[in-house]
């Protein structure tokens, strides 16, 4: 999905150095959106902000902890002092801790919940204060919160993920409310990814097979491509279109909603 459509737009991606991130931020840019690239990973993030930067439209790099309020402060005036202006949010960081619920650690737990959930929020926070009336950037814009297929089905072993990107759901039908109501002139959605072949996809595949769940990585593929109404794992450039579409004035009157990409799997 191209074609100039958010030309003139100007994006913050969280996570951005790889995966899903990294392909939205290219489909972004691929549409005509500056983006700045946030992510933990500076040496990675500023080689990808580089490197989707060759097609000319302008990109930039702002290291960013997302569960960490000033660190956001600093990443949102970076972006508007930078690419002039702020106007798409992408939440997408987040961590999976695989683990049966007999065995969960409290601490991780709480790092999901801190990432994911926290994470998100501050995100949002951050956003509508730029991006309102009155704010930093004040003309208005789109969020896009990247929850999981995980958040509608129920899967062995992914019990806290699930809860957390549960509450990403939840927080994005809040901030479409809230949005508004309180006319910020932000729209907020966000998308149910179905298992993609990235590096933290295919790392849940070992962990379930290292549970037992599965003979080994590739049957637990296997039978996440079987509940899959469209018999395949997801494409990152699949869900990275989904997100520039949101973004987009093609979807100017959608707010507050869930968007499975995920082949049917949590029909």
């Amino acid at each position: 999905m191209s074609g100039g459509r958010l030309t003139g737009r100007k994006a913050l991606v969280t996570g951005g150095a790889r995966g899903i991130g990294e392909a939205i931020a290219t489909a972004l840019v691929n549409a005509g959106a500056s983006v700045m690239i946030t992510d933990i990973l500076s040496d990675l993030g500023k080689e990808t902000a580089a490197k989707i930067g060759k097609s000319g439209v302008k990109t930039g790099f702002a290291e960013l902890n997302v569960t960490d309020d000033a660190q956001w402060e600093k990443a949102v005036a970076a972006t508007v002092s930078e690419l002039g202006g702020y106007d798409i949010l992408i939440n997408n960081a987040g961590i999976e801790l695989t683990s049966l619920l007999i065995d969960i650690k409290a601490d991780d737990m709480r790092r999901m919940c801190d990432v994911n959930i926290v994470g998100t929020g501050l995100g949002m926070k951050h956003a509508f204060r730029a991006m309102k009336p009155g704010g930093a950037a004040g003309k208005g814009g789109a969020i896009v919160n990247i929850s999981s297929v995980a958040a509608t089905i129920a899967y062995p072993s992914i019990a806290g993920y699930s809860a957390t990107k549960s509450a990403v759901d939840r927080m994005t039908r809040i901030g479409a409310m809230e949005a508004g109501k309180l006319g910020y002139g932000v729209r907020v959605n966000c998308i149910y990814p179905g298992l993609a072949p990235t590096e933290m996809g295919m790392k849940l595949a070992t962990d379930i097979a290292a549970l037992g769940l599965a003979a080994d990585v590739n049957a637990a593929v296997a039978s996440v491509i079987e509940q899959t109404p469209l018999g395949r794992l997801a494409e990152i450039s699949e869900i990275a279109d989904a997100a520039v579409f949101l973004c987009s004035d093609e979807a100017r009157f959608i707010t507050g909603i869930g968007l499975p990409v995920d082949g049917g799997m949590g029909t």
